[in-house]
């Protein structure tokens, strides 16, 4: 069976950081482009990073950049999203997603309708 589970999710205050983690099981990362992305109550799905496993090509929302890291670690068929300075507004249930049809050069790594697989999200809150 096919899966990603997240984890990492949890409160922390404006400023802290948080390192969620997606581990796949039943297929690995080979070839595929792992990402994040989030909602938040109210607002729509948005993206937030994608890497591709292919060339570790990496991208950014410009919302997190310089702020979030995404990484792999193949040996365990994880993919991590490091997240620093903390804001607010980060505040969602963030996704792992999986795909084979996209790259991570540019935000058409945002189409989560090409997403074959979703793990099913973790909560972050950031407190004020």
């Amino acid at each position: 069976e096919v899966q990603l589970v997240e984890s990492g999710g949890g409160v922390v205050q404006a400023g802290g950081s948080l390192r969620l983690s997606c581990a796949a099981s039943g297929f690995t990362f080979d070839g595929y482009t792992i990402s994040w992305f989030r909602q938040a109550p109210g607002k729509e799905r948005e993206g937030v990073s994608c890497l591709s496993s292919s060339d570790g090509s990496a991208f950014y929302a410009d919302s997190v950049k310089d702020r979030f890291t995404i990484s792999s670690d193949n040996a365990k068929n994880t993919v991590h999203l490091q997240m620093n300075s903390l804001k607010p507004e980060d505040t969602a249930v963030y996704y792992c997603v999986a795909t084979l049809v996209l790259s991570a050069y540019s935000d058409s790594c945002f189409l989560w309708y090409k997403y074959d697989y979703w793990g099913q999200g973790t909560q972050v809150t950031v407190s004020s």
